[in-house]
């Protein structure tokens, strides 16, 4: 009578090990998930500030953004370090060409008085070359968190490069 009950025993610890390995393999899978930051979603949260107004020097959507700010918050979110000046984008990152523009990428474009300094950056939210769309804290007519063109005259004379900060 007590062989059953061992093999009974035996079998439900074997059968449970197998099944705790197929957790941990599902819980390392949503781990690593995780731990890959989806471009997607970068700017899915970036849209969440749309009209958030602009602010001179500023860094939160209770006060509002500037675009360096903007940018700065929202990569912060995903625990990605960037500039909080729009100059210090200046020498990062290789430039990329513009068929290898993709979603989440920084735009960096020169002053609009000077074109020796960066003077403003925005997120790649439709890739498709100089046509892309981005998110951006604009201090222009918008004065505050929207999307606009690149292909549009005012951004394209003033485009410097756009740089790659998720893939390493």
């Amino acid at each position: 009578m007590k062989l059953p009950i061992y093999i009974l025993f035996a079998a439900s610890v074997l059968f449970s090990s197998f099944s705790k390995k197929d957790n941990l393999t599902v819980i390392n899978k949503i781990q690593k998930n995780q731990t890959a930051i989806d471009r997607d979603s970068i700017i899915m949260y970036a849209k969440k500030y749309l009209g958030t107004p602009y602010l001179y020097a500023g860094n939160s959507p209770q006060r509002g953004f500037d675009c360096s700010g903007f940018v700065n918050y929202v990569f912060n979110n995903f625990d990605i370090n960037l500039p909080r000046s729009s100059n210090g984008y200046k020498n990062i990152g290789t430039a990329l060409a513009p068929e290898d523009f993709k979603v989440g990428d920084i735009l960096v474009f020169y002053g609009y008085k000077d074109r020796t300094i960066v003077g403003h950056v925005g997120i790649v939210c439709e890739a498709n070359g100089m046509q892309s769309k981005f998110i951006h804290a604009s201090s222009g007519k918008a004065n505050k968190v929207t999307i606009s063109e690149l292909n549009s005259e005012h951004y394209t004379k003033r485009f410097y490069k756009c740089i790659d900060v998720l893939s390493k």
